[in-house]
């Protein structure tokens, strides 16, 4: 993508704090205005493609800001009606704006960028990729405001009862899952908020239909957020948010942890009865199972899936069971709504405010109809903490057909992860099914690892490997297996034994990120242990 103007470089003074705490303008801040995007004179009525309202790093919204959101909400409502030259020139702008800011203010992008000041004409792809290990290392030097420090940050985290709560009453901060094998924290700012707010209500569940207002705005509706608890997870934290900012959510929402014994989650589903339910495609699929089977009966209007490989067949068999229609979404949390479905199902990327890059393995485009190696992802709404050509992981193609929904934003197709279900027998020879979620939620946060990887080896016995290094290997790995045993007897598993393998740890063909749950018969390089701490589930855990 080539930006609309010349990128100019300046000789500034970094932002500074006074007494007051509050950051001193520096000079690459005087005068700035974000640029016009313009293309053959197509301006949709109502757009701000320079979103003035929102770019002033001196003056920064608070963390939900009414008048910031409508807007946002308006110009996503009208850019779905504009045509795609227009969409790509307001790409355009947003991304010379982030460009902009990230190298006057955020010390990482500034070393980055150096170099690319002079260029007349500056390619994307002329910028380096970035993943999530570089950042996290130099964290204090990535946010352009300066004042959030990772140790700020993980100190504010550190409190469960501050899920969705604002930091600085300007910041809402979430963790990512261990997927990739790097936890990362994501700082989201007004603005960032107020896109995702307004992509989520507007372009997924349609408010600017009629129809889909009328049944999305029903106040006497009952949603379900059924998902990974105990950390500050993208999902429970925007849940969380959006309960603290508006009484009737707080009222109508609910969230419910994947980590609860499947029984206990079903009788409280039955309790609540949902009409509108967000989850994961795999725990989808264990509810459509579960109503099958005749112990769940619930009538939902819509099951809204993400984070998680779906497939057409997948979401018919779950509508099929629970009786709605099923929608997948694609969104991460480096950037929270990255394509949405159409009427068709298929997935089209919300190119106005995020660009995605699917790449070969030396980071050059991807063929349409090709599945990439991984994709690099820039995030045009987030000023604070910029990602540009960020390396997200995830295997994604270009669609070479054009949509018959005629949908002007460009359309994929993506390989999400995709860990199966765990089938176990506890000591009776009772089935009890364990969602991946949930065990890698417990291994996360009670376990503290994130590189690793859990092997069902037979109904009654599963292998856990775990990579670490050092001199605090070995405890690693104990408390690890402690949080796997304790998990294991909350799910009414106390016979299944646990075995403490050494050995690497398996990426998932299809999506490239680690393959963290898994059968037997996946196990495509299994070997015998070199060594193993045989554990069964008691209360004689290591501590």
């Amino acid at each position: 993508m080539r930006l609309p103007f010349r990128t100019r470089g300046r000789r500034r003074t970094r932002g500074r704090r006074g007494d007051d705490g509050e950051r001193r303008r520096t000079h690459a801040d005087q005068g700035r205005a974000a640029p016009q995007a313009r293309c053959g004179g197509c301006r949709p009525r109502g757009l701000a493609p320079d979103d003035r309202h929102a770019s002033d790093p001196m003056h920064p919204p608070s963390v939900f800001d009414l008048l910031l959101s409508g807007a946002t909400a308006w110009n996503v409502f009208a850019c779905g009606s504009a045509p795609r030259t227009y969409i790509e020139a307001l790409a355009r702008a947003r991304l010379a704006r982030l460009i902009e800011r990230a190298r006057a203010d955020s010390p990482l992008h500034e070393a980055r960028l150096r170099g690319t000041e002079a260029r007349d004409a500056l390619e994307l792809a002329d910028l380096p990729p970035i993943t999530k290990r570089e950042l996290m290392d130099r964290f204090d030097e990535w946010c352009t405001d300066r004042a959030l420090t990772r140790r700020t940050i993980e100190r504010f985290l550190a409190d469960p009862s501050r899920a969705g709560a604002p930091l600085h009453d300007r910041y809402v901060v979430w963790t990512s899952s261990g997927t990739s094998g790097e936890p990362g924290i994501f700082v989201q700012d007004a603005q960032a908020l107020a896109v995702y707010d307004a992509l989520e209500w507007v372009r997924f569940r349609r408010l600017g239909a009629v129809d889909s207002a009328l049944r999305v705005m029903d106040y006497a509706a009952r949603y379900a957020f059924i998902g990974a608890t105990g950390a500050p997870f993208t999902g429970v934290t925007m849940v969380e948010r959006l309960r603290r900012l508006n009484p009737w959510i707080a009222q109508s929402t609910r969230v419910f942890s994947v980590l609860q014994p499947l029984p206990s989650l079903v009788a409280a589903l039955n309790a609540f009865q949902p009409d509108f339910i967000a989850t994961y495609p795999s725990a989808a699929g264990l509810l459509a199972e579960e109503q099958r089977a005749g112990r769940l009966g619930i009538a939902p209007r819509e099951v809204w899936t993400g984070g998680e490989g779906s497939t057409p067949e997948m979401r018919q068999h779950i509508g099929a069971a629970l009786g709605c229609p099923v929608r997948d979404t694609y969104g991460a949390s480096e950037a929270s709504s990255i394509a949405t479905p159409c009427e068709h199902g298929t997935l089209h990327v919300n190119s106005d405010w995020v660009i995605v890059e699917p790449v070969d393995h030396l980071y050059r485009p991807a063929r349409p109809g090709e599945l990439s190696h991984t994709t690099l992802v820039t995030n045009l709404a987030n000023l604070t903490q910029p990602l540009i050509r960020y390396d997200i992981g995830d295997r994604v193609m270009w669609l070479d057909a054009p949509c018959p929904c005629g949908n002007a934003f460009p359309a994929i197709r993506v390989e999400g992860r995709s860990d199966e279900v765990l089938q176990m027998e506890d000591g009776t020879g009772r089935a009890i099914q364990l969602l991946p979620l949930a065990v890698e939620t417990a291994l996360e946060t009670q376990g503290e690892v994130y590189r690793f990887q859990v092997v069902r080896t037979c109904a009654t016995s599963l292998a856990l490997r775990v990579e670490a290094r050092g001199p605090q290997c070995a405890h690693t790995q104990q408390r690890a297996l402690k949080a796997l045993v304790s998990f294991l007897k909350e799910q009414g598993l106390a016979n299944v034994r646990v075995d403490l393998e050494e050995g690497p740890i398996e990426r998932s063909e299809a999506s490239g990120k680690l393959q963290r749950v898994v059968t037997a018969r996946e196990r495509t390089h299994a070997s015998r242990p070199a060594a193993t701490t045989a554990l069964i589930g008691s209360d004689a855990a290591p501590g």
